[in-house]
């Protein structure tokens, strides 16, 4: 069933970006359950989801692809984002300001996750997806084109090689160790940019005490386990 009809995978995505105090347009949420499909039901680029993560794409993958969307969405709302919002509903990327020319690079982008939905909420941001594994370049072109994202460069290097450097923000999603991907990314940074990440949270609860980290715990839709989004600013 396509994601555009699956109204109980829309309803989990939607309860919880309203439980998060974020609302989208019909619009954007079109594109997103059309990433979906495509990852989901695209088979020329080999195998890009496991069976039993492709009937909950959008509350699973989706949803937690846009935490970190939240996270900003909160922190320029002015509120603390490990807070839960008090009702209040948030505005989206074409309501804010305009002249936003960040640069956003996605390490280990594989089938897109969590930078084509990062791409489709915010599109006055430019999202550069790194990934070198050769089919899946060629599925996050193929989608690229499909979408139509504008502000989407899918770049087939390890993130060390691919000459980007920089950056307002550097995310990640279950790549490695927090300290390894840190690691990583650290040099692609301007100074004052920022590095996301999203982890288990079991696998970063060892942070909690650091001082240079924020962390913001999350779950999603019919999941057991906590998750977490982890930031470090680069000073």
């Amino acid at each position: 069933m396509s994601y555009r009809e699956n109204k109980n995978q829309q309803n989990l995505l939607n309860q919880f970006l309203s439980e998060q105090g974020v609302q989208l347009s019909e619009d954007v949420l079109g594109k997103l359950y059309d990433f979906a499909d495509l990852v989901v039901e695209t088979k020329q680029f080999g195998n890009l989801i496991s069976a039993k993560d492709s009937e909950k794409f959008l509350s699973r993958h989706i949803a937690d692809s846009l935490v970190p969307y939240i996270y900003i969405v909160k922190e320029k709302a002015g509120l603390d984002p490990s807070t839960s919002p008090n009702g209040g509903v948030y505005p989206e990327p074409a309501e804010r300001a305009q002249d936003d020319k960040s640069r956003w690079a996605d390490m280990g982008a594989g089938a897109g996750c969590p930078v084509f939905p990062l791409a489709i909420v915010m599109p006055e941001i430019q999202f550069y997806a790194v990934e070198p594994r050769h089919m899946r370049v060629e599925f996050m072109n193929y989608a690229k084109e499909k979408l139509g994202l504008k502000n989407l460069t899918v770049v087939g290097k390890r993130f060390e090689t691919s000459g980007l450097a920089d950056l307002d923000f550097i995310s990640c999603r279950a790549l490695s160790t927090f300290e390894n991907d840190w690691e990583r990314a650290q040099p692609g940074l301007k100074e004052g940019g920022t590095f996301i990440t999203l982890k288990s949270f079991n696998n970063i609860v060892h942070l909690e005490n650091d001082p240079a980290i924020h962390i913001y715990k999350y779950v999603l839709p019919n999941e057991e386990q906590d998750y977490a989004l982890v930031t470090r600013g680069n000073e």
